[in-house]
């Protein structure tokens, strides 16, 4: 009987790797849109182009990015969203920027976030017809954006195996299981590097259960989906969602990240956006070209922020702008522009650039950015100094490392002064220690022995063919909470301890008491 088990799940494997060479079914799931579509997209694309079959399930409608084109190598299933329904979100995106700018967008912001997400969830999970095709489909895998904890609702309803793609640095440790030492590990919002003082390993330790307390609250708001869409008797957790994926892929790279302890299902792709640059169109190398030595800078606040509805700080930075000698490139929605400001003169709005291409121009000087993990990556790629101006997320983490790689600076948008702002970009400009930092980053990212792309190909097929990633994840995920800390190991000891400090202090007790009555009971010598 085993010897007959073991030449099927023989066999088994060798259809499933023959399956694997000739293009396997992949499903992509991405219901977000900005950057972490256009990371989706790539994945897709680079399989699509690997010979698998890969269509992706997406919303459409909200959030689209200006100027995408929509044509694709792969196939697409999408959702538009209803037009009362996207208009009141992009009005309430409104509302949420100003709040952005303010400096003080603490986690409630993220809580609404995801309250948007279960809203959304509902409606993705309501469109049957949708996901019956899907199921039709028969996928071998799936592989989703975890950013959104819809997608991983998606993939368990369909019933499909998937990969999580996490399109950030390892704010999620504590939920996927992975080792993170509070002494070296720096906690997501901590705003920490990796080298603390006793302090920061105080604040650190303090915080340390901070991100499982979020998770617990992303379980709760995602409560109601999950009791709506799933039987009693199958109601899936989050937690238990995250650690049954195949396998982690995260958008990182340690030539920005901290160095910290991984586990072997959890992989690290970052830079898959971050490629050689192609020339720039004429009009733009013509603009550049009027900079002389002193070269350009490009601003960008990320993919979905198109301008910034505090006009104070378009005044402090039109201003700080103006006393520069650089050109600058802004990606600024033109229509957007404030009547009464008058831009300067050294300054060319424009509604979307491309961001990569820019950077790898030979006279780009800096990239002012909100601290978004992409722009990042590209600007290490082209060994680009950065002025941060992060708003919320894990942009601030971010920028902490930028810093502590001594590749720039981070301003908070509140704390914006127009020379404060020109101060830090003559700074990072004029001190040649950013740019060497910078490049010796490049290089760190460039020489890598792999590169995202083949890494991305590589453990997706490699899932495939295995049949699962069971054999990369640890016991510590199939031990109860008692046993995985260790806490019935500890229990004992400390009886032990315990009871053999009782049986001590009883026999000392005992001895002095013995001790005691020999004393009383000896004669007194007697007098002559």
């Amino acid at each position: 009987m085993a010897g007959g088990w073991g030449s099927l799940k023989l066999v088994l494997l060798l259809v499933l790797h023959l399956h694997g060479l000739q293009g396997a079914k992949i499903l992509t799931i991405c219901f977000v849109s900005g950057s972490h579509f256009l990371l989706m997209d790539e994945i897709s694309r680079i399989l699509q182009d690997n010979g698998h079959d890969v269509r992706m399930f997406r919303q459409i409608g909200y959030g689209d990015l200006p100027g995408n084109d929509m044509s694709t190598p792969y196939a697409v299933t999408s959702y538009t969203m209803e037009k009362e329904f996207l208009k009141e979100n992009e009005e309430s995106f409104k509302e949420r920027q100003k709040k952005l700018f303010s400096g003080r967008v603490g986690v409630q912001y993220q809580f609404r976030v995801i309250n948007l997400f279960a809203d959304h969830c509902q409606i993705y999970m309501n469109q049957t017809d949708i996901l019956d095709f899907l199921k039709q489909q028969k996928y071998d895998i799936a592989i989703i954006d975890a950013f959104n904890p819809c997608h991983f609702l998606v993939a368990e309803k369909l019933g499909l195996p998937y990969i999580a793609f996490f399109p950030g640095l390892f704010i999620n440790s504590l939920a996927i299981g992975l080792p993170s030492p509070p002494s070296y590990v720096p906690t997501f919002r901590s705003f920490l590097t990796d080298r603390m003082n006793f302090l920061g390993r105080l604040k650190n330790t303090f915080m340390y259960l901070d991100p499982y307390m979020v998770e617990k609250k992303n379980e709760a708001i995602f409560r109601r989906v999950i009791e709506r869409h799933f039987p009693a008797d199958s109601r899936p957790s989050l937690l238990e969602l995250y650690q049954k994926a195949e396998l982690w892929l995260y958008n990182a790279d340690f030539s920005i990240e901290f160095a910290r302890p991984l586990l072997p299902h959890v992989q690290c792709i970052g830079g898959l956006l971050a490629k050689p640059a192609n020339p720039v169109s004429q009009d733009i190398e013509d603009f550049i070209a009027k900079s002389g030595e002193s070269g350009f800078i490009v601003m960008t606040l990320g993919s979905l922020i198109s301008s910034i509805p505090r006009l104070d700080l378009v005044k402090e930075i039109n201003s700080a702008f103006a006393n520069i000698p650089q050109k600058v490139i802004w990606r600024y929605k033109t229509s957007q522009w404030p009547k009464d400001v008058k831009l300067a003169p050294n300054v060319r709005l424009m509604d979307w650039v491309n961001q990569n291409d820019l950077l790898g121009h030979p006279k780009i000087r800096l990239l002012v950015t909100h601290g978004g993990l992409n722009s990042l990556t590209e600007a290490v790629y082209h060994g680009v100094p950065v002025l941060g101006i992060p708003l919320f997320g894990d942009q601030f983490d971010n920028l902490v490392r930028i810093k502590a790689k001594r590749m720039g600076e981070y301003i908070p948008p509140n704390e914006i002064k127009s020379e404060n702002f020109a101060d830090a970009i003559r700074k990072i400009v004029e001190n040649k220690s950013y740019k060497t930092s910078a490049m010796k980053q490049r290089a760190i990212l460039r020489s890598r022995p792999f590169p995202p792309d083949k890494q991305l190909v590589g453990w997706v097929e490699h899932i495939i063919q295995s049949g699962g990633g069971s054999h990369l994840k640890p016991y510590s995920y199939q031990q109860p909470w008692y046993q995985h800390y260790l806490l019935d190991v500890i229990l004992l000891i400390s009886a032990c301890v315990s009871v053999t400090i009782c049986f001590i202090v009883k026999i000392i007790i005992l001895f002095a008491r013995l001790m005691s009555s020999s004393r009383k009971k000896k004669p007194k010598p007697k007098q002559n």
